[in-house]
């Protein structure tokens, strides 16, 4: 990676506009995550079955993945300042369907609406600042990002709750339309590409032609198989416990009303805020990338055989399996730096956005597959079976271990 050193001059503004990336990125986060913790209102008032809910979670994603095409060659050709900030007026609409929803297919849509609102907020993070920060700082101040990014999944727990239980969860999506707008609106004010004083890399293509060949230069690049293999499944599996079936299990087998649910999703998306900071220097410290992003995958795989094999568990164990499965999943951030640096800056929306793809089609396809083995369990008088979860935690398992066994070929990454 051949990112612009930092001048210590501009240190004040990556301030502002670390706080603004963090700002729409925690919005995405939000997004995300945010059926979990009102998954039961959700299937009560528009009478959706577990295949449906996960096929909501699942449909946000799905225009996330489609969109990283376009994006990525957005980013190169306009830059992310421009792109997410006319994307966003998607998010703001998708919010607003949200909040009128009548049925499973209107929240469908609406959250495939919101995807692609949202499709630039977490690439713009990783794109940016890889113009701003040199490469010897790059995962850690990426990690800060991130990391604070998942202030958006801990408002998607409590706060979320509350907001349901005081003006009701279609309310509380009409203020987060009018949030989505205002931050939109900011980013576009305080954000710039590159720190000022510094050349515009890199030369515009001239034509989409171009630009598509760079897409395909960026596939050709030797090492990035791997890292998709195991991109695919580290993020998408905590972020589906976290994002859509945390709550649904808590409440199906121990009986948690909305506020219980909230404070435990709140104390998980705290864990994976704890996570990705811890992981963010290890790199650096170890010296490996390889060795940092193996390890958290096993340690992410024994954490899910264990709820996959015991038979529900006291709440108390339950809980902490839960947020040791999302601390341990935090380890993202390294697969990102290490797919970030195999590309050189003229390709880096569409290489950062062509990594990005494999963690969304994770995204997409691991909320589809779990409803699917959930919803293959008979639900007693609308009460899922506690076994339907461990089978889907058994599930998340496989898949975290076949991306685990292929990234084993990956070339080691030093940064």
């Amino acid at each position: 990676m051949t990112a612009a050193p930092l001048p210590t001059s501009t240190s004040r503004q990556l301030a502002g506009l670390l706080a603004a990336l963090v700002t729409m990125s925690c919005l995405s986060q939000f997004y995300r995550v945010s059926n979990s913790v009102i998954a039961p209102d959700l299937m009560r008032e528009l009478h959706m079955s577990p295949q449906q809910l996960g096929l909501a979670g699942g449909a946000f994603f799905f225009t996330l993945l489609i969109a990283q095409i376009p994006v990525g060659i957005w980013f190169d050709r306009y830059g992310a300042r421009i792109t997410l900030t006319l994307l966003s007026v998607f998010a703001v609409i998708g919010a607003v369907m949200v909040a009128r929803a009548t049925s499973a297919a209107d929240l469908i849509i609406a959250r495939t609406i919101i995807g692609l609102g949202c499709a630039a907020n977490f690439m713009a993070l990783v794109f940016v600042l890889s113009r701003w920060v040199e490469p010897a700082r790059y995962t850690t101040v990426l990690s800060w990002g991130f990391a604070l990014s998942n202030i958006g999944s801990i408002a998607a727990a409590t706060p979320l709750a509350w907001a349901a239980a005081t003006i009701g969860w279609r309310n509380t999506f009409l203020v987060l339309g009018a949030i989505s707008a205002a931050g939109a609106l900011v980013y576009y004010v305080v954000v710039r590409d590159q720190p000022p004083g510094t050349p515009v890399v890199p030369p515009k293509p001239s034509s989409y032609r171009e630009e598509l060949a760079g897409l395909l230069t960026v596939w050709r690049t030797p090492g990035l198989l791997p890292v998709l293999a195991v991109h695919t499944f580290a993020y998408a599996t905590q972020l589906t416990i976290l994002g859509i079936w945390a709550g649904p299990y808590l409440f199906d087998v121990y009986g948690l009303k909305g506020l219980a649910r909230g404070n435990i999703l709140l104390i998980m998306g705290l864990a994976q805020i704890i996570g990705v900071f811890c992981y963010g220097p290890l790199d650096r410290l170890v010296g490996s990338r390889k060795i940092v992003i193996v390890t958290g995958a096993a340690l992410t795989i024994a954490t899910l055989v264990l709820m996959a094999v015991i038979p529900q568990p006291p709440l108390w164990f339950a809980v902490i399996l839960l947020n040791l499965v999302t601390f341990v999943a935090s380890y993202g951030v390294v697969i990102v730096s290490q797919g970030r640096a195999l590309f050189p800056q003229h390709l880096a929306g569409r290489g950062a956005t062509t990594v990005n793809m494999a963690q969304l089609l994770g995204l997409m396809a691991l909320p589809i597959v779990t409803g699917q083995i959930v919803g293959a369990f008979p639900a007693t008088a609308g009460v899922v079976p506690e076994v339907a979860y461990r089978a889907a935690f058994a599930a998340l398992a496989a898949c975290k271990l076949f991306g685990l066994l292929v990234y084993l070929r990956s070339p080691d990454s030093r940064p």
